[in-house]
């Protein structure tokens, strides 16, 4: 649906327009600009908070930058709506993550405003030094390079890495430190605190100002001005605060803190850092979800808080007639604190996604067992492995696709030492409308490799409790259990747990003709599919094979020797994943069967809502149905015609 815009923003299709306007006119844009965000979202969807809270900060970039020759890259992508919205895309922002439409996400290929693809946070420091020593070695010094990060995704390693290498590159680089104390949960750690007293300061922010005024008249000294200037900054930053020179140790400018809700101060303060070479950091304060009042008070839960009434506040929900299957990342929390109280050596682990994952129960419990690392997967795995070493059993849950960040201390630290490490990937599949950047498509693939991992996937909500419940057992080793985003099919699903045989899988349902084997809740389309074609006459077997790692190999003997036809559906990557498990398996032991697999096709799936990309990739019920019945048939042929 699409939302009118407030006059001055209708006037506003390109950057272009809004350097057409007077400084005086900026306060009524980004109010414009903030009430067409709320009036789109409200009614769209998408996320909320994170973009409100940038709105001056947009404005004043694109006020000052001569984008998209000077390169702005944003950190994330949850902040860029109104980024979006001011370069090219007001007229097609209704169809914002919606199936086709624009993604949620700053994306290469949509527009030459978006610099850089993101969706993990943490590379846009890296990305835009990148950048900006490119456009040194092409000699095109007056090029301005501007990364815009939050304070959460300045916790991962990747970030330092980049400060730490941009100190010494001397490059044009501008990294804008968006401090709100907020990612999608409150910040945790070290460096919140370090931000927390620089902007609480009250000797250092009393003199800030007569600071910069004194150093302006300085300036005018003649052309040894900079480096007093420079020496003599330094020096009172560090007297008025000792804590404030972290960011100058790694040889960055440190400018700051300003208020990030200040368009008029914000435009001064870049045009001033225009002039300034070498890398510099601007400490900008705001608050998410600035302008809506409900999303300044509760802020992780007007992140992304879906369909909503723009007076009101009201969320909008379905009210169901009957009792709903739970999302099973809810499944999780509700289950590691039921194991969790039972085992003392059980520890929650997750990188800064504690309500995303449901670990936030565990941590309001027990909260001296359960951990949020901030945004550092790799931390979070080796942490984890540290503890395991110590006789605890980690669950660490990470996100499938954030899982990839951390591959190399799955490997080195957790399967080469064979440590019980319970590694629960949430979002595994297809993501939904989060797009490219969040589907977990790969898992199956780059853990079925690795040496000394079980890798498992339940198909409902009993399965993912009897799973967990196997993964704490003593002497388990590496465990990984992989499950969706969204609700399950169980509404009763506070089942009594019990262990599963690691390796085994299930029978659900015997058959003719044709085998269908599923991995995960995959399983659950073929039971929808099963009902039409058991109407038609059509009955397939149905396997639930619950292990990738290690193979249910007595199962599969059993499933070639009797079939002919099989077909594999899987919510992962075709290539290299379960079906190439089983085919691997028909190969070594000397099968012939036709075989076809279902999955994530060999390329990159776009937004959508789930039942639209699975349908997309066929691996729906819809696709199970058709395989089937193609098979069925040309068995039934091939028997006439002998």
């Amino acid at each position: 649906m699409e939302v009118k815009a407030g006059e001055l923003l209708e006037q506003i299709h390109y950057p272009s327009d809004l350097k057409k306007l007077t400084e005086s006119d900026l306060e009524r844009v980004c109010k414009e600009l903030r009430q067409y965000i709320i009036d789109v979202v409200s009614v769209n969807g998408g996320h909320f908070a994170a973009s409100l809270g940038v709105v001056e900060l947009t404005v004043a970039l694109q006020y000052v930058l001569n984008t998209p020759y000077d390169q702005l890259v944003w950190d994330v992508g949850h902040q860029a709506y109104g980024h979006k919205i001011l370069t090219g895309r007001r007229s097609s922002f209704h169809t914002n993550r919606i199936y086709k439409g624009i993604s949620g996400f700053p994306k290469r290929g949509e527009s030459v405003f978006d610099t850089f693809g993101v969706g993990h946070s943490s590379t846009s420091i890296s990305a835009a030094l990148g950048m900006a020593v490119a456009s040194t070695y092409k000699g095109e010094t007056d090029r301005q390079h501007v990364a815009v990060i939050g304070d959460g995704a300045m916790t991962a390693g990747l970030a330092f890495e980049a400060l730490n290498h941009a100190g010494i590159e001397n490059s044009n680089l501008l990294v804008i430190l968006n401090d709100n104390c907020m990612s999608i949960d409150p910040n945790v750690g070290a460096l919140k605190e370090y931000l927390t007293d620089i902007t609480t300061s009250k000797s250092y922010n009393r003199f800030r100002d007569d600071i910069s005024h004194v150093l302006g008249k300085i300036s005018e000294l003649g052309p040894n001005a900079h480096q007093i200037v420079k020496k003599l900054e330094k020096s009172i930053k560090g007297t008025l605060l000792k804590k404030s020179n972290f960011f100058e140790a790694l040889k960055f400018r440190y400018f700051g803190p300003i208020d990030g809700h200040d368009v008029k101060h914000l435009v001064k303060v870049l045009k001033d850092l225009r002039d300034i070479p070498g890398p510099k950091l601007l400490h900008c304060v705001t608050v998410k979800g600035k302008g809506f009042a409900l999303a300044e008070k509760d802020q992780t839960k007007w992140h992304a808080p879906g369909l909503f009434d723009k007076i009101t506040g009201e969320i909008k929900r379905t009210v169901p007639d009957k009792p709903q299957p739970p999302k099973y990342q809810d499944v999780f929390g509700h289950t590691l604190l039921e194991l969790a109280e039972k085992n003392s050596k059980i520890m929650g682990i997750t990188p800064a996604m504690p309500s995303g994952s449901s670990l936030n129960i565990m941590m309001k419990a027990m909260p001296d067992r359960a951990f949020d690392v901030g945004i550092a997967e790799q931390h979070a795995v080796t942490f984890s492995a540290g503890l395991a070493t110590q006789g605890l059993v980690p669950f660490c849950n990470i996100y499938s696709s954030f899982m990839q960040r951390a591959y190399d201390q799955v490997i080195h630290d957790v399967a080469i030492q064979k440590l019980n490490v319970v590694f629960c990937l949430d979002r595994a599949g297809l993501a939904g409308a989060d797009g490219p950047t969040h589907h977990g498509a790969y898992d199956i693939a780059f853990m079925r490799c690795i040496p000394n991992l079980v890798v498992s996937a339940p198909m409902n909500e009993e399965e993912l409790r009897n799973l967990m419940y196997t993964a704490q057992l003593q002497d388990m080793g590496p465990f990984v259990i992989r499950y969706p985003r969204g609700n399950g099919v169980m509404p009763h699903w506070q089942t009594p747990m019990k262990a599963i045989p690691v390796g085994k899988g299930r029978k659900i349902c015997d058959g003719e003709d044709v085998a269908v084997l599923t991995i995960g809740t995959t399983g659950n389309e073929a039971l929808k599919a099963f009902v039409e074609l058991n109407a038609e006459g059509i009955h397939p077997a149905h396997y639930d094979m619950r292990f990738v790692k290690p193979l249910d190999e007595e199962l599969l003997h059993e499933i070639f020797q009797k079939f002919k036809n099989l077909v594999i559906v899987e919510d992962g990557c075709v290539v290299g994943g379960f079906g190439s498990a089983v085919l691997e398996f028909m190969a070594d032991n000397g099968y012939a069967a036709t075989v076809i697999r279902l999955g994530i096709p060999d390329k990159v799936i776009e937004h959508g809502e789930q039942p639209e990309l699975w349908a997309e990739c066929g691996y729906d019920a819809q696709a199970i149905m058709n395989v089937t019945r193609k098979l069925t048939v040309t068995r039934t042929t091939s028997s006439i015609a002998s």
